[in-house]
């Protein structure tokens, strides 16, 4: 589901507590996750549920579907997944959630809403300023995962992405998902979707160097 929400409006300038992972997840010290535009949280409750020795979070702009996916939480005994809504980017640029990115192994970004009129580019979610921001703060030999079906919006990720001295792009022939957030390659609704469809998908992965 596209359901496009505006990203610059004032509503989301009003960010969400997000409690300490010490809170949030029975073991803390296990790597962290973060989803980026977690839709329904399905992806996450099959991650989750999968690969216990992972912690995730994901955070969806969408309010109503960041709701469901607290509700649907609720009826799990799952303690190595939690949902946060709001925009990504003021989040992170938020100093009280510095801790986020301090215990951040990777981060993905499946299917980000593309915004396709020029004038709208601002509104995506991969900005300079927002891997700027990474760069400074994830610790070296963390991931960045972008996934989309649209040819434009991946070659906007990968300039803005890679003309960041800090991160180099892997060579997915040499990576070895086993030991990543999703070791079993879960494929998210959306990528089922697009792969039904038959549409080719665009994906890449960076490392902090």
């Amino acid at each position: 589901m596209r359901q496009h929400v505006n990203p610059l409006s004032k509503y989301f300038d009003e960010i969400e507590i997000i409690p300490h992972l010490n809170e949030i997840f029975e073991d803390s010290r296990l790597p962290l996750h973060v989803d980026i535009g977690s839709a329904a949280g399905d992806f996450l409750f099959d991650l989750a549920s999968e690969n216990t020795n992972w912690n995730y979070l994901g955070i969806e702009i969408r309010e109503k579907l960041a709701n469901h996916s607290k509700l649907r939480l609720k009826d799990f005994s799952m303690n190595n997944l939690y949902f946060a809504f709001g925009n990504a980017n003021n989040i992170f640029s938020n100093p009280d959630y510095q801790f986020i990115t301090n215990y951040m192994a990777s981060i993905s970004f499946n299917f980000p809403d593309p915004w396709f009129k020029k004038k709208h580019y601002k509104r995506r979610v991969i900005q300079p300023d927002l891997i700027n921001f990474l760069s400074n703060s994830m610790k070296k030999g963390s991931l960045i995962f972008i996934k989309t079906d649209i040819k434009e919006l991946f070659d906007f990720m990968h300039l803005i992405i890679s003309n960041n001295v800090n991160f180099i792009k892997l060579d997915y022939k040499k990576f070895s998902p086993s030991e990543s957030f999703n070791p079993n390659q879960i494929k998210t609704t959306r990528e089922k979707y697009v792969i039904s469809s038959k549409t080719y998908i665009f994906e890449n992965i960076y490392i902090k160097i």
